[in-house]
This record gives C-alpha cells, structure tokens and sequence, in this order.
C-alpha cells in the first residue's frame, strides 16, 4: 500500500532534503567500495565479507535509484 504524504515542504526544500539523502548514500557507497578494496587486499580474501560488502553495495544502488527518481519526480512537478 502506497501512502501518498502530504509536506508543506517547498519544491526547493524537497529537492535539497533529496539531495542530502544522494549524498549520504553516496559517502555510504564509497565507504563500502574502501571496504571492498582493504577485503580483497589480504593475503586470503574472506570470500563471505566480500560477499557482504557486495550485496551492501547492491542494496544503496538500488536506494539510490529510487531516491534519483524521486528527485526527478520532484523537479518536474
């Protein structure tokens, strides 16, 4: 069930909010990228950490997306 929320944000205010969450996914995602990098690095790989780390990864790409479109949902308002 989708609830449609009603903000008496403006246009800017919600694309600015937007803008914060892209960038705290995107230090997210870049911090699990370093983590993928120190993970493979070792003599013998923990191929379950990397594995981890990846689906991490997959799963704030998939966040990210939606927050863009939403983003681009906004601005076309």
């Amino acid at each position: 069930m989708i609830v449609k929320i009603m903000t008496t944000l403006t246009k800017e205010d919600k694309i600015s909010v937007i803008t914060q969450h892209l960038k705290t996914v995107d230090y997210a995602l870049y911090h699990l990228e370093l983590d993928l990098i120190e993970a493979e690095a070792t003599a013998t790989p923990d191929t379950e950490n990397i594995s981890v780390i990846n689906n991490r990864i997959d799963a704030l790409n998939t966040k990210r997306s939606a927050l863009a479109a939403e983003k681009v949902k906004v601005e076309a308002e």
